[in-house]
């Protein structure tokens, strides 16, 4: 199967761009009650938003089991650090939809993003995903599509419908489907089972213990427990990501991607604290973390605060 390379040229980012996604990020915090299901945007052309997870793959299926796929794009956007298996699978994928992929890259990687734009990505703002996800999609979007008459499908499942509100938003003017929002609502395990009974191998993050396929398991929208297990599953992976903190530490000041709250009082937690604490207590049957919890308030890099 071929890969199309449809790549624009690499974003200008600015502290404004940053505060605009730190809005729309926080424009819709979670409910105890998820809305109902979005209904389906009509629409004659289908783009399916492919991150390399199961939760899109399902949405494609779904759009093809509704509408067949001549009118059909898969859209991926490559953020330059996924983990190798994730092409593989996105091929099995296309290859069962008999379609091709279409690939857009910024060209970074998220952590040349957080230094372009002096901010530090963590589990509330993430301005990876705007700049290299969001930002390659729309302008795709914008030279290939009409607006008029394009949907977008979105892969996240019933068990994340809170999000909806927002992604609709943030997707404007165009319009958003959520095809795994609606029955029958699976969770991971059974996405997994019905991946498997299509005959194609699901993602080996799963399979490794993660709960997304997505930057190869290194994501500064996890928090502390995916951290730690990145340090025992992709030990290299984790230390390349202590290292980028690091750096923009020395550069920036005292910002870390997570943070750890005792006994009322937070405070930032470095990769490097994490995995020295995780190398201390490693024969202990003790969490190394138990007591702790990430907080949701982030530091820009000239000190403002945010809270979650």
């Amino acid at each position: 199967m071929l890969f199309f390379d449809d790549t624009p040229s690499s974003a200008c980012t600015t502290a404004s761009d940053v505060q605009d996604l730190a809005a729309v990020d926080q424009a819709s915090p979670p409910t105890d009650q998820a809305p109902a299901p979005t209904p389906w945007p009509e629409a004659r052309r289908h783009v399916i938003q492919m991150s390399g997870g199961l939760g899109s793959f399902f949405a494609a299926v779904r759009v093809a089991e509704r509408y067949g796929t001549s009118a059909m794009t898969l859209l991926f956007a490559d953020t330059t650090v996924e983990d190798p298996d994730l092409h593989r699978f996105l091929r099995d994928a296309a290859a069962f939809l008999e379609l091709e992929v279409v690939r857009v890259c910024d060209g970074r990687a998220p952590f040349d993003v957080f230094d372009d734009v002096h901010f530090l990505g963590n589990s509330r703002v993430a301005p990876c995903t705007k700049f290299l996800k969001q930002k390659p999609c729309r302008d795709w979007l914008k030279a290939n599509c009409d607006v008029a008459d394009t949907a977008v499908y979105i892969g996240i499942d019933h068990f994340e419908a809170r999000r909806t509100p927002a992604i609709l938003d943030e997707w404007k003017p165009w319009r958003a489907g959520f095809p795994m929002c609606d029955p029958p609502y699976w969770d991971k395990d059974t996405m997994i089972a019905e991946c498997r009974a299509l005959g194609i191998e699901p993602p080996l993050l799963y399979k490794l213990g993660f709960k997304h396929n997505n930057c190869g398991g290194i994501c500064v929208r996890a928090g502390m427990t995916q951290w730690r297990h990145a340090l025992k599953v992709f030990p290299e992976r984790f230390a390349e990501a202590e290292r980028r903190e690091a750096e923009f530490r020395a550069k920036h000041g005292d910002h870390t991607i997570l943070r750890q709250q005792r006994n009322g009082l937070r405070r930032n937690l470095t990769l490097t604290q994490l995995r020295q604490r995780a190398e201390t207590v490693q024969t202990s049957i003790f969490d190394p973390d138990q007591g702790l919890e990430q907080t949701g308030e982030e530091h820009t890099s000239g000190g403002e605060r945010r809270s979650a």
